[in-house]
């Protein structure tokens, strides 16, 4: 499989054949940097690692900086192995040619890894992620799947989070991925990245402090539903329905938050006043 840029790879970690190894995939997550899918796709690795009905695939989209390329490939090829992902992909792009509405190389390298690989679960960034290229790539995404027959296409659409928590996102949209039970698993998956860490981003302390915080404040008035959870928010009806527009969707979900809050001040002040 040949892909756009020239120092993009992809890694087997079993050894398989790669056709074989891009039809085994049944939860695909496709990240912008290196330690992205490791946060946001942290549900489809545990799904995938040890089981033999479910295989997980890695993409991930840029580089994260000339300087650090080859560090940040190596820590996602061991994140990789750790992980026993079906297949690892690093399609090597700047940030720059992701975020760049007139490139579509990044597109038609997705879409060539679609024409093998059919999972039934994807994740990627939500379009509301404060990150520039980590929304671009959900865009992107967005794309490539609405491109594709409708028979083909995912049942499980995931917008996960790494900038910004989705909290604020009403149930209807908001979904939680228990993802309890596999501390050391996923320590050791975002320990990989040493040079992230060593630089001053604790993603190792904020990673699990975020999925512990889902599970706690999720409901005010229940126990905690599971001990972790990553939430994100549903991009399937995006989809399905090829004509919906995205910001248009995210904007209502961000309308709902802002009317249900002001709904809830304006009963609390009016019962005051009685």
């Amino acid at each position: 499989m040949i892909f756009h840029q020239p120092q993009a790879s992809l890694l087997v970690p079993d050894g398989l054949p790669l056709e074989a190894a891009l039809a085994r995939i049944t939860h695909l997550g496709i990240g912008a940097h290196p330690d992205d899918l490791e946060i946001m796709a942290l549900h489809g690795i545990l799904a995938g690692h040890g089981s033999e009905a479910n295989s997980f695939g890695g993409v991930v989209c840029a580089h994260g900086g000339e300087d650090r390329r080859a560090v940040r490939r190596g820590e996602q090829e061991t994140a990789s192995r750790i992980g026993r992902y079906g297949v690892l992909v690093q399609l090597d792009y700047s940030s720059a040619e992701v975020k760049s509405p007139a490139a579509r190389n990044l597109e038609n390298d997705l879409a060539a890894l679609f024409a093998t690989a059919r999972p039934g679960t994807v994740y990627t960034h939500n379009p509301a992620d404060r990150h520039d290229t980590h929304a671009a790539v959900a865009l992107a995404v967005l794309r490539v799947l609405r491109r594709l027959p409708a028979e083909r296409r995912p049942a499980a659409v995931y917008g996960g989070e790494v900038w910004g928590s989705l909290d604020w996102l009403s149930a209807e949209a908001r979904v939680a991925l228990d993802v309890s039970g596999r501390e050391d698993l996923s320590a050791a998956l975002i320990l990989s990245f040493q040079s992230q860490i060593a630089s001053g981003k604790h993603y190792d302390r904020a990673a699990p402090g975020r999925r512990l915080a889902n599970a706690t404040f999720t409901d005010p008035y229940a126990p905690d539903p599971a001990r972790e959870l990553c939430f994100a928010m549903d991009l399937a009806p995006l989809v399905r329905d090829p004509g919906l527009d995205v910001s248009g969707y995210v904007a209502g979900w961000l309308e709902k938050f802002k009317n249900d809050t002001l709904d809830r001040l304006r009963r609390l002040t009016d019962k005051a006043g009685e």
